[in-house]
């Protein structure tokens, strides 16, 4: 009996068409559900991957199940002032779902901000690949990428000491291919075996669910001074990477060593770094608190409101490329998740563009459910034996199955390939593709031999064919056992400035552990990456430097079934100091995005005023005027500015600069307006560039500055004052006396 054609489709009209002939089959795209119109090629637009997309406007309102609803402000009642009717399926259904609104959050990555946008590669990389989307510079592949912290909760402040995520989502046509990483190129742990103690250790402590979003406390480093493997990590993390200025000023990396493969079967080890266009920038640790108190949402608002005013983000992606028959040749081991790969020793490569170009239309739909897995790849790209890797390809897949529900997970709208979708994969919970055919496993008859098996030349995904010969064991390499050599090549490669912060951040971290033996193994550690580093944060704890680090014990390596201490080695690294690795050597000039407050009252100096913030303009900056009150102020010839922001409702934290613009009574209300010194103060104990014109110079009397530091220009010198602010900041100030603000 033939086949009818199902009564029911999808919106729009659009077919799904099933038919059953030898060579062929036909079935739902994923992408049927998203646009009237298949597109092809480069004129795939992301807004394809938006389904049924409701707006509101000009509409009535409806059930669930499409019936208009009269009245959606009264429950139904046995009169006015009678009991509420258990008949009332309209109030039953608008409270059963917000009922059920929240799901489980993520484990970790649960604070994540995302945007859509597009990748460009800028050659054909067929000497180390077949992913086709690496192949064409006129191609467009969509793209949709999160950014989050690690530790804290979806509630906690963006400016947490932590790790941020960098994951993208590729929406090729060969498949949806993951690149989930970290603005961080390394990991703490060497063994997927340690992520949970890991996670478990960083959570807030479990009697009192405190502290929230941080590691300064006894769980985290007490883990830690028994982990010696996590020295390198910890490293980054007191570093100022992990306090960036903003998601569109941060590295990303793939942090693992994965696999690129080429048409001729040929292998080459790969390490994946985004390196973003604006510069790799920080905040100040003291800013940072100061800003999670101001505005939680600071890297939110940030990302979101450069991608509404065109600034689009942009990223160059990077590879360093590793031949097969090199693997050994390093003093480390690729495989080790602990480990960076120098660029002195492997120069990155840049080979296309990522362009961030609109903003989620819903939240809830696309950021929270968005689902990343390392193990979403395409032909071409591979993995290693890194068993960090290897533990990430399990874990992913099953958090999403508790957190989304079910392992239909992949066809909610912002999960969903744009390829078709054929296999014997059916039913499960929230199910949503229709198949129509009556088979449902291989090999068979009935349907055709439906769906086909892909030959490798016809884009069939094929594993690396790896040579694999040993015996199982529980246990690692020696050459993982070297701890120290990089964390040391990342502190002598900061500058003055950063290494400071670190020493600072680990005086701030180890004097919250209340435990003087957690406190004590650490400092130990710290001797093994540099002795200067370990004196300065033990001085700072009141506590002599340990004679000799604590002998570690490894617990992975029973001997006589006991565990066995072991001694962690440290190589003697063929680099002394990589430029890389330090911000100091970032991108500084331009000043595009840069937030600029311009302070003024009535009596501005209009001329001066506009003067500088067309310049600052013109550079690419954003300036926002900054008053004593909302609403217009007068200028010294009688015009109303408008205000933007008060000096009760913002801070200077929030800012890249200050501005205080001339006019003598603009410049004697500021003088005698406390919020106003402490404003300048502030953006001068933070570093930051502040710019003056001649007459307002004096109100800098009235405050801590010194008019001759760096980065303090009082001649209302628009030209100096855009290349100060292309600095970003002027760490030097930190030596001098502490400014009270």
């Amino acid at each position: 009996m033939p086949h009818a054609e199902h009564l029911y489709g999808p919106p729009n009209g659009i077919k799904l068409v099933w038919k059953r002939h030898a060579g062929i089959c036909t079935g739902i795209t994923n992408h049927t559900f998203m646009a009237k119109k298949s597109t092809k090629g480069s004129d795939k637009k992301t807004a394809d991957l938006q389904p049924d997309i409701e707006t509101g406007s000009n509409e009535m309102m409806t059930t669930d199940q499409g019936l208009l609803i009269n009245d959606d402000q009264n429950s139904l009642k046995a009169g006015e002032r009678g009991a509420t009717l258990l008949e009332d399926f309209i109030l039953r259904e608008k409270i059963t779902h917000f009922d059920h609104e929240r799901i489980p959050e993520r484990i970790v990555h649960a604070r994540g901000s995302a945007a859509h946008g597009v990748f460009r590669v800028y050659e054909p990389m067929t000497k180390y690949t077949k992913a086709k989307f690496l192949q064409d510079p006129a191609r467009e592949t969509p793209v949709f990428v999160r950014f989050s912290t690690v530790a804290g909760s979806r509630g906690s402040t963006d400016l947490a000491r932590d790790v941020r995520g960098f994951s993208v989502k590729f929406y090729t046509d060969e498949g949806n291919y993951d690149l989930v990483g970290n603005n961080m190129p390394v990991f703490f742990i060497q063994d997927a075996m340690k992520f949970p103690d890991l996670i478990h250790a960083v959570k807030p402590e479990p009697h009192n669910e405190i502290p929230q979003a941080a590691s300064a406390h006894d769980t985290f480093w007490d883990f830690i001074s028994l982990m010696p493997e996590s020295t390198h990590m910890i490293m980054w993390a007191m570093s100022d990477r992990a306090i960036p200025r903003s998601l569109r000023m941060m590295e990303g990396f793939g942090v693992h060593t994965f696999r690129l493969i080429n048409d001729k079967n040929e292998s080459f080890f790969v390490k994946f770094h985004w390196k973003p266009l604006l510069g790799v920038h920080s905040v100040a640790w003291d800013e940072a608190q100061v800003i999670s108190g101001k505005d939680a949402d600071f890297h939110r608002r940030d990302l979101w409101e450069a991608i509404e005013s065109g600034n689009f983000p942009e990223w160059e992606l990077g590879i360093q490329v590793i031949p097969q028959a090199d693997e050994h040749k390093f003093e480390f081991d690729l495989l080790d998740p602990t480990k960076l790969v120098p660029e002195e020793l492997v120069p990155v490569q840049r080979i296309g563009r990522l362009t961030l170009n609109r903003n989620p239309d819903n939240f809830f739909a696309e950021t929270e459910q968005v689902a990343f897995h390392p193990g979403h790849l395409v032909p071409g790209i591979d993995f290693t034996n890194d068993p960090l890797l290897q533990g990430r390809l399990f874990s992913y897949t099953d958090t999403q199955l508790s957190r989304l529900g079910s392992p239909n997970f992949h066809e909610i709208p912002i999960n969903r390939s744009v390829n078709t979708v054929h296999n014997n994969q059916r039913d499960g919970h929230m199910r949503q593709q229709i198949n129509k055919d009556i088979t449902s496993y291989s090999p068979n008859s009935i349907g055709g031999g439906c769906p086909f098996q892909a030959k490798a030349a016809d884009g069939g995904f094929t594993s690396y064919d790896e040579r694999i010969d040993s015996k199982k064991i529980r246990g690692r390499s020696k050459s993982f056992f070297d701890h120290f050599s990089q964390a040391t090549l990342f502190y002598n490669s900061q500058s003055q400035a950063e290494q400071a912060h670190i020493v600072n951040a680990l005086r701030f971290e180890l004097s919250k552990v209340t435990i003087p033996a957690i406190r004590d193994r650490m400092v130990g550690i710290l001797t093994q990456v540099d002795k200067g580093l370990a004196k300065q944060v033990a001085d700072a704890l009141g506590m002599p430097v340990p004679k000799k680090p604590e002998q570690p014990i490894n617990h992975s390596i029973p001997a006589d079934g006991k565990p066995a201490a072991y001694q962690p080695i440290k190589v003697t690294s063929s680099i002394e100091k990589s430029e890389a690795l330090s911000m100091a050597n970032t991108v500084k000039d331009t000043i595009q995005t840069r937030q600029i407050a311009v302070l003024a009252a009535d009596g501005v100096d209009e001329a001066l005023l506009n003067n500088m913030v067309k310049k600052l303009t013109a550079a690419g900056a954003q300036t926002k005027i900054v008053a004593p009150h909302l609403g217009n102020i007068k200028g010294n010839k009688g015009t109303d500015i408008m205000v933007d922001q008060t000096l009760f409702n913002t801070a200077s934290v929030l800012f890249d600069a200050v501005y205080v613009a001339g006019g003598t009574a603009n410049v004697k209300a500021l003088q005698n307006d406390g919020d106003a010194l402490h404003f300048v103060n502030q953006a001068y104990k933070h570093c930051k560039a502040i710019a003056t014109d001649s007459d307002a110079a004096a109100l800098l009397d009235n405050t801590y500055i010194d008019k001759k530091a760096n980065g303090v220009i009082t001649d209302g010198n628009a030209k100096n004052f855009i290349a100060a602010i292309g600095m970003h900041r002027f760490w030097e100030r930190e030596q001098q006396p502490k400014v009270p603000a």
